[in-house]
């Protein structure tokens, strides 16, 4: 599937394609200082990947609704999901309500964690590819619609989804291992479109970021 909808990207070629590869960085790195300290006055979106997976079995029947055919958290996916809430918070970064959050479970559920069911609402704007099936070109207008939408003043929307349509938006940039799990790229809304400011870990796991499910 992941081969599949990559081969849609020359048809979504944006100015985004042109960065350079990503490199992940927490609040403890000079660079993932800055990108704390612009999150800290709004307006910007935080476009999460769901949380670890590490050691759960692979998706199976894709079909939303299904728990035990997909891909869920790890217990360690339930812990980092809780202290990326945390780590917003202590952070000092506001964030607007609710977070957004696809229905298949690994990203409802690492939203639910971090932020509480009650301040979260699901859209199937936030689909995995996988998933969309006929509509994926519509998901991925979706993606690009609430990337592109500012939040209100002073403070940042929250998006949890995956990582395939954030390559698919934003092309080389955040492929390989630049878009870990449980990381979120920190963009910025320009009205009509949008720029790729950086990737954040908040919750990195040792020795995690990625799955084996090809």
């Amino acid at each position: 599937m992941l081969r599949r909808t990559l081969l849609a990207l020359p048809l979504l070629a944006t100015p985004a394609l042109a960065q350079p590869r990503q490199v992940p960085v927490t609040p403890e790195q000079p660079e993932g200082a800055a990108l704390v300290a612009r999150l800290r006055q709004g307006g910007l979106v935080l476009y999460f990947r769901h949380a670890d997976t590490r050691g759960e079995p692979c998706d199976s029947s894709y079909r939303i609704g299904d728990r035990a055919g997909q891909r869920n958290i790890s217990p360690d996916g339930v812990a980092q999901s809780r202290r990326i809430g945390e780590r917003l918070r202590t952070l000092g970064i506001p964030v607007v309500k609710p977070v957004l959050a696809g229905p298949v479970y690994r990203a409802r559920d690492t939203a639910e964690h971090a932020f509480g069911a009650a301040d979260v609402t699901v859209t199937d704007s936030l689909l995995a590819d996988d998933y969309a099936g006929a509509r994926l070109s519509w998901v991925l207008a979706e993606h690009r619609r609430l990337f592109a939408e500012a939040p209100p003043a002073g403070t940042n929307r929250v998006l949890v989804g995956h990582r395939t349509p954030g390559i698919m938006v934003f092309g080389d940039a955040v492929a390989g291992r630049a878009f870990p799990e449980g990381s979120a790229l920190v963009i910025a809304p320009r009205g009509d479109d949008f720029a790729l400011l950086g990737v954040l870990e908040l919750a990195p796991l040792p020795g995690g970021g990625f799955h084996n499910c090809g």
